[in-house]
């Protein structure tokens, strides 16, 4: 009995790092296979489906009028620009570098936190840290740095780039908007809206006509699956938990492993190269992750502490 909440922790972290880093394969073999946006409609809409509906077999209660209209803002930032990029751009870039230009997320989210918000204060070190990621973006993205291997398309990048950005908005957005106070019924919703909101928008970039089943692999139906099931129920039923029953910092941790698993899958298991170029660039955008993160959370203990001596 001792020993089963480190076995859950244990598994719950496993899942987070290895489920969601691996996602950005299975994405790259659906999008090869079938439209993207269509790809993406599918997952979020079976996936909010299923979460929203089981939080509603629960009993919980339902967003109000104003959290809907806060749903739907979220879910044009998070699921139709965001992961609607995502998934295009994996059309023109591998799959771990996907995952590591999405990892400039938190870089994002500080200068959102110092510029927008101001719950941040602008420091030497948080400098440091945006420069080396962004020096990170540079050396995966510049023709002109030489490092042997030829810089990433430069379109998926600016996709990649501007997804995050978006990304990093919608959670500046999240702490101010009205939403349901149960995160999975807020989720599911958003994944709901989300995932209709792409069958639109491929509706309007004419995917719909390119789509034919009949044609589609079977590992990229498995993939879709795995997406479904593994990455957004069991995954982000894993994250919740660990939100629950782990510090924000440990629980963080995911930003910086999910890349470096991504990277690794996509090199074993899907064939992608991983040159110098890539090491680097990699290596230096999570060192900013890493930093920014621990800065983060240094500056909360210590107003933490700082109030309880008050108190």
């Amino acid at each position: 009995m001792a020993n089963r909440p480190l076995v859950k922790t244990l598994l719950a972290f496993s899942i987070v790092y290895f489920v969601w880093g691996s996602t950005f394969l299975a994405i790259r073999v659906g999008v090869h296979a079938m439209p993207p946006l269509i790809f993406a409609a599918l997952r979020f809409t079976a996936a909010g489906v299923l979460l929203y509906g089981w939080t509603r077999m629960r009993g919980e209660r339902a967003p109000s009028g104003r959290e809907w209209a806060s749903v739907l803002l979220l879910a044009l930032l998070i699921f139709v620009i965001d992961y609607g990029l995502l998934f295009w751009a994996e059309t023109q870039v591998d799959s771990g570098i996907a995952a590591v230009m999405m990892a400039t997320i938190p870089v994002f989210m500080a200068i959102a936190d110092v510029a927008l918000l101001r719950t941040r204060h602008f420091t030497v070190g948080l400098g440091a840290a945006l420069l080396v990621g962004l020096a990170g973006v540079a050396i995966l993205t510049l023709r002109s740095a030489a490092l042997g291997a030829a810089a990433i398309n430069g379109t998926g990048a600016a996709a990649l780039v501007v997804a995050a950005m978006c990304w990093a908005v919608a959670s500046v957005l999240t702490r101010r908007l009205p939403l349901p106070e149960s995160k999975m019924v807020s989720s599911g919703a958003q994944m709901l809206v989300g995932g209709v909101l792409l069958g639109i928008a491929s509706a309007a970039f004419g995917e719909f006509p390119r789509f034919h089943p009949a044609a589609v692999s079977s590992g990229a139906w498995i993939s879709l699956v795995y997406l479904i099931v593994a990455g957004s129920i069991i995954g982000f039923t894993a994250y919740l938990w660990l939100i629950h029953h782990e510090s924000p910092t440990h629980v963080g941790t995911y930003a910086y492993v999910n890349p470096v698993v991504a990277v690794i899958i996509g090199h074993w298991f899907g064939g992608e190269a991983l040159g110098l170029r890539t090491l680097v660039g990699t290596a230096l955008i999570l060192a900013s992750v890493v930093a920014i993160i621990t800065t983060r959370a240094g500056q909360r203990a210590s107003k933490s502490a700082s109030h309880q001596v008050k108190k």
